[in-house]
């Protein structure tokens, strides 16, 4: 609508400057050709009542003073030429002689020779206005070409440039109250014709497999709208019915999972235990002396691998049940190193700039974040020589970094992907429940946590955690 009307006004605005050109143009024109004919007949009329023979040569005296009583009532100046071309005599006063051609041009008497209506009118420009003269055979009683007379016109357009620029001015003012109504009508009309587009951009922009999405319901839609609005209620019925198959199938997926995780993690230590039973219901006698010895060996044993299995329990259950966030505002630098003193191997080493870095976690997990990593760390150097475990922390814009890098075996690329799944590992022994937690207990603080990893070369993981 808006485009419409600013093309309107343009061509309106451009028809009507070519209108009033061409109006001043025929002006111009016709009355040019009224003032030729007003003097012609006046010219004729004097040839008529002459007593000179009309002729060229008797031009000058027949027109003595008849040029000037011509020119006085027509209100305009004119010249009469021979048929060669030659001045005879013009109608401007003395001291304007100069700007009078005393000699027509060849084109200007071979136009108007050629010339069916035997007119010629010249058109030029002068002084920045526009300049016509024409040129007429001035015939005898007989009608015999006896001279030429050339009446200059000069164009005066200041009248019709002034009423072109306040019809402009006018028309100017209509269009931009047009203009301003279209914009105003063209919002409100986009804003009704969009309101049900707008209402179902929103519910897409809210939809979600984690929650319910609304059904859209809108009054009296057209046609067009109510098509789009039944489409987006039928995806919503199939995208819950889709969520929920999904959600039942990764429930059962992770079950089967965690399941098999931990029948094979039970397995481990319960095969030793079965070998140790038998072995001591074979070989025990109790009339032996070393009998008391081999009893407190076969305890041992046996404590040894239910402390194994408590441990898979108690790693299962730290994982599935997450205790709840205990807020606090603590020294981020402080409870790391606390952290670290569970560790007595030489080459674990600590760095910080600052002394304090306050945020608010909670004061075990971020133990537990801090010690799951170097153990990772640890366990990736035991076949180095000079085996290195750096730990820093330092503050990051608005985050605090805690970062733990190695120089051991690195992370091969097929497994990187896989690093956080919770039942990953590549250790021999381990459930592979580790970087899993701590992914969680990270991301459940609204942080982050990446690693970039060589193999042969190390791995560095890099923990940042919200400054509050």
């Amino acid at each position: 609508m808006i485009l419409l009307v600013v093309i309107a006004s343009v061509l309106i605005a451009g028809v009507t400057i070519y209108q009033y050109r061409e109006q001043s143009n025929d002006y111009h024109e016709n009355r040019l050709e009224r003032k030729e004919e007003q003097i012609l007949q006046s010219m004729n009329y004097v040839l008529q009542e002459t007593t000179y023979e009309p002729s060229t040569e008797n031009l000058a005296h027949i027109f003595r003073t008849e040029i000037y009583k011509i020119a006085d009532v027509q209100n305009v100046n004119f010249n009469i030429y021979d048929l060669e071309g030659q001045l005879i005599k013009s109608s401007k006063p003395a001291f304007e002689a100069d700007s009078i051609s005393n000699c027509l041009d060849a084109e200007v008497l071979n136009n108007l020779e050629i010339s069916p209506t035997k007119r010629y009118v010249e058109e030029k420009r002068a002084a920045g206005d526009n300049y016509q003269a024409s040129y007429t055979y001035i015939n005898d009683p007989k009608f015999k070409p006896i001279g030429i007379i050339n009446l200059p016109y000069f164009e005066d357009n200041s009248f019709n440039d002034m009423e072109l620029k306040e019809f402009l001015m006018r028309l100017g003012g209509v269009y931009l109250l047009m203009l301003l109504s279209a914009i105003i009508l063209a919002y409100f009309v986009s804003k009704y014709i969009t309101r049900s587009l707008q209402t179902v951009a929103d519910k897409l922009h809210q939809t979600s497999l984690s929650k319910r999405n609304e059904k859209i319901y809108i009054e009296n839609p057209s046609e067009e709208i109510g098509k789009l609005v039944h489409s987006y209620n039928s995806m919503i019925d199939q995208l819950e019915q889709s969520a929920a198959k999904l959600a039942k199938s990764e429930r059962e997926q992770a079950w089967r999972e965690m399941a098999k995780q931990v029948a094979h993690e039970i397995k481990n230590p319960l095969t030793p235990m079965r070998l140790s039973v038998q072995s001591f219901e074979r070989k025990f006698n109790p009339t032996d002396p070393d009998a008391p010895e081999k009893l407190s060996e076969f305890s041992k044993t046996m404590v040894q691998q239910i402390d194994i299995m408590s441990n898979i329990a108690s790693a299962f259950s730290n994982f599935a049940d997450m205790p709840a966030q205990q807020k606090e505002t603590l020294n981020v630098v402080e409870v790391t190193k606390l952290a670290l003193d569970i560790f007595q191997e030489p080459y674990i080493h600590f760095i910080s700039d600052e002394t304090t870095l306050i945020a608010k976690l909670d004061r075990t997990q971020l133990i537990r974040v801090v010690t799951n990593l170097v153990k990772n760390a640890l366990q990736a150097v035991p076949e180095i020589d000079n085996p290195r475990i750096l730990v820093t922390v330092a503050q990051e814009k608005d985050w605090i970094k805690i970062c733990v890098a190695d120089n051991g075996i690195g992370i091969p690329d097929a497994h990187k992907e896989k690093i956080f799944e919770p039942k990953f590992t590549t250790k021999t022994s381990g459930m592979g429940l580790g970087l899993g937690m701590v992914k969680n207990i990270v991301e459940n603080y609204h942080g982050t946590i990446e690693f970039t990893s060589q193999e042969a070369k190390g791995t560095v993981f890099i923990v940042k955690f919200p400054k509050e």
